[in-house]
């Protein structure tokens, strides 16, 4: 197996979450975050080399049984330095199961529009993004899916923004 065909995985995949996009959720949380924001609810998953290593087939078989939810959201961590691996996860996941994917990231829209090939090829999948890096002096626990003011729900089709909340 190619080494893409695997994603580090931060923790064990959650289902029924409702507090990571619409609607009843699998959460995949990826490891590894270089950005290590201050007030991270997830410092766990800053090492590149914690976690464990998951073949995408068994990701797959996993969320097959999952009942009941619409859609996948990849946290973290940031997904964005696995790009290929979730990309590969997230047409699965749509062609497959017909759910809408999110991401969370640290990175904004528009780093990820200027970043490499797979990042973008992932970016130009996602259905929604959260993006930008956790501020601690922006703190908002009144924000829908969001921990900080100076982060964006993006609505996306085809990579462009459609919707922002």
């Amino acid at each position: 197996m190619a080494k893409d065909s695997f994603l580090r995985l931060a923790g064990p995949i959650e289902h029924d979450s409702i507090t990571n996009g619409d609607g009843l959720r699998a959460v995949v949380w990826t490891q590894g975050c270089t950005k290590h924001c201050p007030g991270c609810q997830n410092p766990e998953t800053w090492p590149l080399q914690g976690g464990v290593e998951v073949p995408i087939d068994e990701i797959k078989a996993e969320l097959k049984q999952l009942p009941g939810q619409s859609g996948l959201t990849f946290c973290g961590g940031e997904p964005f330095l696995q790009a290929l691996a979730c990309l590969e996860l997230t047409r699965w996941a749509k062609r497959e199961m017909g759910w809408n994917v999110w991401s969370f990231s640290g990175y904004t829209y528009e780093q990820l529009l200027e970043a490499d090939p797979p990042k973008r090829a992932f970016l130009m999948e996602l259905d929604a993004l959260i993006d930008g890096p956790f501020i601690l002096k922006q703190r908002d626990l009144t924000l829908k899916f969001r921990g900080s003011k100076n982060q964006r729900l993006l609505h996306l089709s085809k990579g462009k923004i459609t919707r922002q909340e």
